[in-house]
């Protein structure tokens, strides 16, 4: 499921193009909660015209105030294994859905660099989390290499590759 090289724009939109097809087969709707890619896997989605069908809505969460303000993520989560894990990107996930009438969400959180790493925690490192409604949470903790425009680029394909396996499991 890792991109296998740095995706260009045209790569992201034809990514992009069969998740727009998916949803639509499936009469669902889709919500992005995005950290580290601040926004950039629903405007790849939106660039496709028609996309009101099937995209429901988009929030940025960066700090942890707006995590928890917009998607439910318990503060004592974030306190105990930080934004960048697994248990907050299932919790971003399920918040999305649960805030929004979307019937699929994906959730990304991590570090896109150049700075904010830990020797647990290096830059590159993205906990991505997808959801249908009414099933369960899957996750994935990716390490991107590159710069900030390369993780983030990763992230968006990452994100959207694992949306359309979720509309087609």
């Amino acid at each position: 499921m890792e991109p296998a090289a740095i995706p260009t724009d045209q790569d992201l939109l034809a990514l992009a193009q069969g998740v727009a097809a998916a949803t639509l087969r499936q009469r669902l709707m889709l919500v992005t909660a995005e950290s580290c890619s601040g926004g950039w896997i629903a405007k790849t989605l939106t660039d496709i015209p028609g996309s009101s069908a099937w995209f429901d809505a988009g929030v940025v969460t960066y700090s942890y105030e707006a995590k928890q303000a917009l998607l439910g993520v318990d503060p004592r989560t974030l306190e105990r294994t930080g934004a960048v894990s697994e248990e907050t990107a299932l919790e971003m996930v399920s918040g999305a859905l649960a805030r929004f009438g979307a019937g699929v969400a994906v959730a990304v959180t991590g570090i896109a660099g150049p700075s904010g790493g830990t020797p647990d925690k290096p830059v590159g490192s993205v906990w991505i989390a997808w959801k249908r409604r009414g099933g369960y949470a899957h996750t994935r903790l990716f390490h991107f290499d590159g710069d900030r425009d390369a993780v983030r680029r990763q992230t968006v394909a990452a994100a959207l590759i694992g949306v359309r396996k979720t509309l087609t499991v």
